[in-house]
């Protein structure tokens, strides 16, 4: 099961953990990011999480990046998985789509959590929904530099924090969720979700719901802000897409909406993720699903 974990707290050691001329281009995504965005001011609640989306960015300087982020933390004593797929570097013979990604856990017995290193994406429309690969070597060995999808619309408005860390803001992630899941498809996530497998688009598209229920929870008006935010990423990050993507934004979104199954399952993952805890009901989150779309999805999608 994932740990209850504090978001200033991990972020703090993160940003410790991190060599200091890196902080620039690190853009902390994920739970841990909505988290701290949502409850730091608390300093109580929790997050349920075990991995910490440490994205690179820009594309051009990533790898760069990542090699010294790696080998820094590496040689504090962070180490990798004890086990599984990714417990072992690859070597200079292993192909780059079978190198382990970058996933370490920080010093100590807890192992609560780990960090995951990976890259904002090149420019390149035809490979969206292609994983690509960077190879990474490190003194322990090669790694692979994951890029995928719509990482790169996190860079617009990433919000500052105290640590001199970045964090997503979090209409920026359920942009790159919506765009990733113009359909609800039939993948599931590689590890159950509380022990229940469901669905990945499931639970990236509940994440939206998340972030928007607790955006409107913390300012009434919290929404109104997405539209232009969006309309900033498209210029900045994919002006040569917009025409095809702008009307697929909310088909995802629409479809969960319409299936009560799948709308079941985002809202149990909602349950023991970022609304833990909230006692939302199935109707509020629902509820939250057509506010989004009315005012923020089919307003972007008549501009």
């Amino acid at each position: 099961m994932e740990a209850l974990l504090t978001p200033a707290q991990v972020l703090q050691q993160v940003a410790d953990a991190l060599p200091s001329a890196c902080r620039r281009n690190v853009i902390i995504g994920g739970s841990l990011a909505a988290g701290y965005y949502f409850f730091a001011d608390s300093g109580e609640e929790a997050i349920r999480t075990k991995d910490v989306d440490c994205l690179l960015a820009p594309y051009a300087s990533a790898l760069p990046v990542a090699q010294d982020v790696a080998t820094t933390l590496l040689s504090a004593g962070w180490t990798l998985p004890v086990e599984g797929a990714w417990s072992q570097p690859g070597t200079a013979q292993t192909p780059d789509g079978e190198l382990p990604l970058v996933r370490l856990y920080p010093p100590g017995d807890e192992k609560q959590w780990f960090a995951e290193l990976l890259s904002t994406p090149a420019d390149n429309p035809q490979s969206r929904t292609e994983r690509q690969f960077q190879r990474l070597n490190t003194p322990l060995g090669h790694f692979a530099l994951c890029s995928f999808g719509y990482l790169g619309v996190v860079e617009v408005g990433a919000v500052e924090t105290q640590m001199g860390l970045r964090i997503a803001h979090p209409a920026m992630m359920a942009l790159a969720n919506l765009l990733h899941h113009p359909e609800i498809g039939q993948a599931v996530m590689s590890q159950p979700f509380n022990r229940r497998p469901i669905k990945r688009a499931n639970k990236d598209l509940g994440r939206v719901l998340s972030m928007a229920y607790l955006s409107t929870e913390k300012d009434r008006d919290a929404l109104d802000a997405w539209v232009p935010m969006w309309v900033q990423a498209f210029e900045r990050v994919l002006p040569r897409e917009r025409d095809h993507l702008q009307p697929t934004v909310g088909r995802g979104l629409r479809a969960l909406l319409g299936s009560e199954a799948d709308m079941e399952e985002a809202w149990f993952t909602c349950q023991h993720g970022l609304l833990n805890s909230r006692r939302v009901t199935i109707d509020q989150l629902k509820a939250t699903g057509e506010r989004v779309l009315a005012e923020v999805v089919e307003v972007f999608e008549e501009l």
